[in-house]
């Protein structure tokens, strides 16, 4: 067959082509988010703030000149799911690092699976204390749950409250925050004058209640996520109870004050974006994320984001290496974040004050910070 007078063009081009998807390869991301299910709100949140951020990044140039491939598998916040969709991430897809935008039981599930590939995995928003705790290739960017615990104790010290009664969601979220307010009770000298628990399909809390009115407390710590928070604090409120509310940043959206109603006017959380920051990272991911996407963000959006900030600043530093490199560097870094200006001690977890955001005339305002170094330490290699 005679040779094309084309053909060594056809072949310099081929040869062209794969030279520059070699050097242009795409950098690959993981994602683990609830999509579907119970959590799929959340799911929704941290996924828009995922995507915000490498959007950002790759208009900035991505990684290096390198796009980045934001990979994404929806785990359900069940640990069934997570595991499967971690593998899937480290060894179909390759991914260089992680973002967990998932709870905490999905998140300490797929922790082991990266840890076990060093996979460097920046978890957002999921509180145990176990995940840190899987290994060194694990970062966390919000507090853990002790941590918030304790400054919800803070708080009700600095209201000049004393007589508390905990309401905990069973689960690791709820168990973990309960854990940390009691530690900080003790320290303080609160008086917890009872201890309630309820579970994630619980909608209807009249025995409940009636508990919380005849311990008659100055102040209700209730754990929960907007959609059981929300049914909560509406029938606490139509009940007549009117010890001031202290959520945390399950209670940390839109939907909440949508859903408790008027009943919402008046509730303190503690949480990781303050809405009346000056800083311009703040402000301008605020903007940001509304134009984006038409609705305000609230935590669960702006730790996800800050998580994959944190890895993409680590992955142009390493020129888009992943491994113990890009650990490393990630390890020293800070960051001037939304959620504020972040460091990891040698636990990997964050080092960082408390927003206390208060709900007034239907939306988050600053009430006030904690910021106490020694209450809101996290732990260390050495304790824990």
């Amino acid at each position: 067959m005679p040779v094309s007078r084309h053909q060594p063009l056809v072949l310099a081009t081929l040869a062209l082509s794969l030279l520059s998807t070699s050097a242009f390869a795409d950098v690959k991301i993981g994602i683990n988010v609830p999509l579907t299910g119970f959590a799929a709100a959340d799911g929704k949140s941290a996924l828009d703030g995922a995507k915000l951020a490498v959007a950002q990044a790759n208009a900035r140039g991505g990684v290096k000149g390198e796009k980045i491939d934001l990979v994404i598998y929806d785990d359900q916040a069940s640990p069934k799911e997570a595991v499967p969709a971690a593998t899937k991430l480290v060894e179909k897809d390759k991914v260089v690092g992680a973002v967990s935008g998932s709870y905490s039981g999905s998140t300490r599930a797929a922790a082991s699976v990266f840890q076990a590939a060093q996979v460097p995995y920046v978890v957002a928003y999921a509180i145990h204390p176990d995940i840190t705790r899987s290994g060194d290739f694990m970062f966390r960017v919000s507090a853990m749950g002790e941590v918030q615990g304790r400054g919800g104790a803070k708080l009700v010290q600095t209201l000049g409250k004393k007589k508390v009664v905990l309401i905990t969601l069973k689960n690791d979220f709820g168990q973990s925050l309960a854990a940390g307010f009691k530690e900080g009770a003790t320290a303080l000298g609160l008086t917890i004058a009872g201890e309630l628990e309820y579970s994630m399909q619980d909608r209807q809390f009249g025995a409940l209640i009636s508990q919380v009115k005849a311990q008659n407390p100055d102040v209700i710590y209730a754990s929960g996520y907007f959609y059981t928070a929300g049914p909560l604090v509406n029938q606490l409120r139509a009940a007549g109870v009117t010890a001031t509310i202290i959520g945390q940043e399950g209670y940390d959206s839109e939907k909440f004050m949508e859903i408790a109603g008027p009943a919402s006017e008046g509730v303190l959380i503690t949480t990781s974006l303050d809405r009346d920051s000056a800083n311009p990272v703040t402000k301008a991911f605020l903007s940001d994320f509304r134009q984006a996407n038409s609705v305000g963000a609230d935590m669960v959006a702006a730790a996800t984001y800050t998580a994959m900030q944190v890895l993409i600043e680590g992955l142009n530093k390493t020129g888009g290496k992943g491994g113990a490199a890009l650990r490393d560097v990630i390890a020293a870094g800070s960051y001037d974040s939304p959620i504020g200006k972040l460091g990891f001690n040698d636990l990997h977890e964050v080092k960082k004050d408390l927003q206390v955001q208060v709900v007034k005339d239907k939306a988050f305002h600053r009430h006030s910070i904690i910021s106490d170094a020694v209450l809101l330490a996290p732990p260390s290699k050495a304790s824990k």
